[in-house]
């Protein structure tokens, strides 16, 4: 006869706690639809209609349009530099001195031989004065008298020589002083003293950024548009918000053999001391609209559809696909797809998706719909 098992009352208990767990159904929240995630907290704008600039932009170069090389303009010694790289000049300051005794030496033989000139022509004018009236008497024939006013003239042409050439040694002995053309910088101090120099040889470059011309590049599909006479607006990298206007100076007519751009010209009087060389941010404006729609940079966003705004009403973001255009102070112009006065999200536009509930914040809390059954 088989043993029959006998639990205990403790094994009965915990058998029975085993099988209601197993068949019970859990009635939790985790069992039931995941909840949905919170709205997104955003701040709106609108979008509004302005007048706006239709532009060219580029980025460009300065140039100086005074910066000349200074030369010798007679050959000599140095004998003195008073001017050295780096250091700001005024117009006719002396930089250097070039060696002026052979020119002073020239200058006491053209002094003394124009007063030795002057001596024949004052003795000349005396003897044909007194030959005129010997013949205005009758004593002598007129062709006396004719040969001593030939001799007296040509004593005159002599003086005038003479005193020409004492003027070129006088302004050679000048330029044996070299002094700046124009207020600058000196950028390269070329000679030292005791250097010999020739004529036209360089002795310093000088750099005057009073008065600047910006080199802008632009495609060839701008040739249309772009014409001289038009406003530009500049402005530098490394100052944002500060704006240089001017106007196109000339358009060159050939395309740039190296870059392939074509090369627009603007004069700037430099009172912003601005430096040569230095880059610009150009605009050239081309025309205006006068109602475009913009919106700010950060409300327009790049999704799989393309550029999109989130327009906001009762509390949801609905996708709109947009055509932008310009760019103009943090502000974007939709070309297509927006109308002005349309409310859009701006901060975290970047984070909304297509019918997201949103909260706009600063905005009263929206009370919420009773939960269905």
């Amino acid at each position: 006869m088989a043993k029959i098992k006998r639990f205990t009352p403790r094994v009965a208990l915990i058998l029975a706690i085993g099988l209601a767990g197993c068949s019970s159904k859990p009635d939790t929240p985790s069992a039931s639809k995941p909840a949905s995630p919170p709205p997104t907290l955003i701040t709106t704008t609108s979008a509004r209609s302005m007048a706006l600039d239709v532009t060219e932009d580029t980025l460009g170069t300065l140039e100086a349009l005074i910066d000349p090389k200074i030369g010798a303009e007679v050959a000599g010694r140095v004998t003195h530099v008073l001017a050295h790289s780096g250091e700001r000049v005024r117009k006719g300051q002396r930089l250097a001195e070039l060696d002026a005794s052979d020119f002073e030496i020239q200058g006491g033989a053209d002094a003394a031989e124009i007063a030795r000139l002057e001596a024949l022509v004052a003795q000349a004018e005396r003897f044909a004065a007194r030959q005129q009236d010997l013949v205005a008497k009758g004593f002598i024939a007129r062709n006396g008298a004719e040969d001593s006013l030939a001799q007296r003239d040509a004593l005159r042409a002599q003086l005038g020589n003479a005193r020409a050439r004492s003027q070129a040694t006088r302004n050679n002995l000048g330029r044996t002083r070299v002094v700046a053309p124009a207020d600058g910088v000196i950028e390269t101090q070329i000679v030292s003293v005791g250097d010999y120099v020739k004529v036209g040889d360089p002795l310093f470059r000088l750099v005057s950024n009073r008065i600047l011309r910006a080199h802008l590049p632009f495609p060839e599909s701008a040739a249309g548009r772009i014409r001289a006479g038009q406003p530009v607006r500049l402005s530098l990298p490394h100052t944002p918000g500060r704006v240089i206007r001017g106007r196109v100076e000339d358009v060159k007519p050939t395309i740039n053999d190296s870059s392939r751009a074509l090369d627009v010209l603007v004069r700037v009087d430099n009172e912003d001391a601005l430096l040569s060389g230095g880059t610009v941010n150009a605009s050239v404006i081309t025309g205006s609209k006068p109602a475009a729609v913009v919106v700010p940079e950060q409300s327009v966003v790049l999704r799989p559809a393309g550029k999109v705004v989130y327009v906001i009403a009762d509390g949801k973001a609905s996708q709109r696909v947009v055509e932008a255009g310009v760019k103009r102070d943090g502000l974007v112009e939709i070309v297509k797809g927006l109308s002005a006065g349309e409310t859009l999200a701006e901060d975290g536009a970047g984070f909304l998706t297509d019918a997201a509930a949103v909260t706009v914040k600063g905005a009263a809390p929206r009370t919420p719909a009773p939960a269905r059954p």
